[in-house]
C-alpha cells in the first residue's frame, strides 16, 4: 500500500505541476496568490511548484505587480527562452525548418531547394539543416530540447514513415536515424496532421474547434481538428484525403489508386497542366510554381485559368470534406496557399454551389496565414509539449 500511495503522490504532483506551469504560460504575468486562486490549490502546494519551476528555469520573477492592499506580490512569467526547439518541414522538393523558442515564436528560417533526390541524399540535407539550426540557437539553459519532422506520407503512432508515395518511400524509419545521430527527442508525424496542429495553434484556427486543413502541395494531405483535439484515426492514417477518388477511371496515382483528387488540385497536378501550355520560359527547367505565379501576376491568361481551373478542383475535394465532417473552418495552406488570388473565386463557387446549403451555415473558408510555415510550427510545437511533459514528471520518476 505504501508503495501505491507513493505512485499516487507523485502522478497528483505531476498534475498539479502542469496546471501551475499552464496557468502561469498563458497568464504572464501573474502572482503565487493568483495561480493558488485561478487553480484551486492551496498557497503552500503554488508555493513549493514554482519553487521546483524555478529550479528548471521555466519561469522567472519579475518586480512587483498591482497590490490591492499590503505588500506587492512578485509576479512569475513563463521563460520561454529555457530551450529551443527544431521544427522541420520535409517536402518532396524542398526543406523549411525553423528556430522556435518555447511559445513557438521563430527566431529562425531557412529553407533548401531541390530535386528528385534519393532518401540518402535528403538524409545528408536534413542533417545539414538540423545542424545549422542547432549552431546558431541562442544560448539557454536547456539548449535544443527536440527536433520534429513533418513528412508527406502515412506515420504509425511510432513515428515509423509507412509510406510516402510522392518521395518514393516506404517503411522508413527516420525517428530512430535522428534520434541516434543527436541524442534528442525526435518526433515524426504527418505533415498535414502538423499543419493543422500548428494553425489551431498560431495561425488561422486560434477561434475554431473543427477544423479541416487541407496541405495543397506537391501532393495533399488532410489534417482534422475535431473538437478541440487533433483526430489521427486508430492507428494514426487519417486524413489521407488526398487519395479519394473524384474521378473514377480516372489517371493512375502512386498509391495505386486511381483519379485521387491530388492529380487534379495539387501542385504537381497544376505543373502537369503548365507543361502542356506554350508558355514564355527559358526552357522546361524553369517550370515551377514560382514562375507560374510570376506569369499570373504579369496578367498570361492562360495560367490564371490554370490556377482558377486548379481552385475548382480544390472544391470538388472540399466540399466532399464539409459534408463528412460539417467544419466550422476550412484552413488551406503548403505552398498552393501562396496563390490563393487565383484559386479563391473558383473554390468558393464551388463550394457554394454543391455543399449541402445547411452544411455553409457559419462555416469559414480560409487560406494560411503562414502559408508554408503551418508543418514546421505544428511539429516544433509537438516536441515543446513533449519536452514540457517530460519537465513534470517527479525528479525521482526520471
Amino acid at each position: 500500500m505504501k508503495e501505491n500511495r507513493t505512485w499516487n503522490h507523485h502522478v497528483v504532483k505531476e498534475g498539479n505541476k502542469s496546471l501551475v506551469l499552464e496557468k502561469i504560460k498563458n497568464n504572464s504575468p501573474i502572482s503565487r496568490a493568483a495561480v493558488a486562486s485561478q487553480t484551486g490549490l492551496n498557497k503552500g502546494t503554488v508555493s513549493s511548484l514554482v519553487s521546483d519551476l524555478l529550479d528548471d528555469h521555466l519561469i522567472y520573477e519579475s518586480g512587483p505587480g498591482v497590490s490591492s492592499g499590503g505588500r506587492r506580490p512578485v509576479m512569475l512569467l513563463f521563460n520561454g527562452s529555457a530551450g529551443y526547439s527544431i521544427g522541420i518541414d520535409l517536402g518532396v522538393n524542398y526543406l523549411l525548418g525553423i528556430l522556435t523558442d518555447l511559445n513557438g515564436n521563430i527566431v529562425e528560417k531557412k529553407e533548401i531547394i531541390f530535386k528528385k533526390l534519393s532518401y540518402e541524399e535528403i538524409e545528408e540535407k536534413l542533417f545539414e539543416m538540423i545542424d545549422l539550426l542547432s549552431s546558431i540557437a541562442p544560448a539557454s539553459p536547456h539548449g535544443i530540447i527536440g527536433i520534429g519532422v513533418g513528412v508527406p506520407g502515412i506515420v504509425d503512432t511510432n513515428g515509423d514513415i509507412l509510406l510516402a508515395p510522392n518521395l518514393n518511400w516506404k517503411n522508413v524509419n527516420l525517428k530512430m536515424v535522428l534520434e541516434a545521430r543527436y541524442k534528442l527527442p525526435v518526433i515524426i508525424e504527418n505533415e498535414a496532421n502538423a499543419g493543422a496542429y500548428g494553425e489551431k495553434h498560431f495561425g488561422a484556427g486560434k477561434e475554431s474547434d473543427n477544423i479541416i486543413y487541407v496541405s495543397a502541395g506537391i501532393g495533399i494531405g488532410v489534417g482534422l481538428i475535431l473538437n478541440g483535439s487533433l483526430y489521427k484515426g486508430s492507428n494514426g492514417f487519417s486524413g489521407e484525403l488526398g487519395h479519394m477518388t473524384i474521378q473514377v477511371d480516372g489517371p493512375l496515382c502512386r498509391c495505386g489508386n486511381q483519379g485521387c483528387w491530388e492529380l487534379y488540385a495539387s501542385e504537381q497536378a497544376l505543373l502537369a497542366k503548365a507543361a502542356e501550355l506554350d508558355l514564355p520560359l527559358p526552357s522546361k527547367e524553369e517550370l515551377d510554381l514560382a514562375n507560374l505565379i510570376s506569369l499570373a501576376e504579369q496578367g498570361d491568361q492562360q495560367v490564371i485559368e490554370l490556377f482558377e481551373q486548379t481552385g475548382d478542383y480544390l472544391g470538388v475535394g472540399i466540399n466532399n470534406i464539409i459534408n463528412t465532417f460539417n467544419p466550422r473552418q476550412v484552413i488551406i495552406g503548403n505552398r498552393m496557399a501562396s496563390s490563393n488570388r487565383w484559386l479563391e473565386d473558383s473554390l468558393n463557387k464551388r463550394v457554394a454551389k454543391q455543399a449541402l446549403w445547411f452544411q455553409q451555415n457559419d462555416l469559414q473558408i480560409n487560406f494560411s496565414e503562414h502559408s508554408t510555415l503551418s508543418a514546421a510550427l505544428g511539429v516544433s510545437a509537438f516536441s515543446i509539449e513533449n519536452f514540457l511533459s517530460v519537465c513534470m514528471q517527479p525528479k525521482t520518476l526520471v
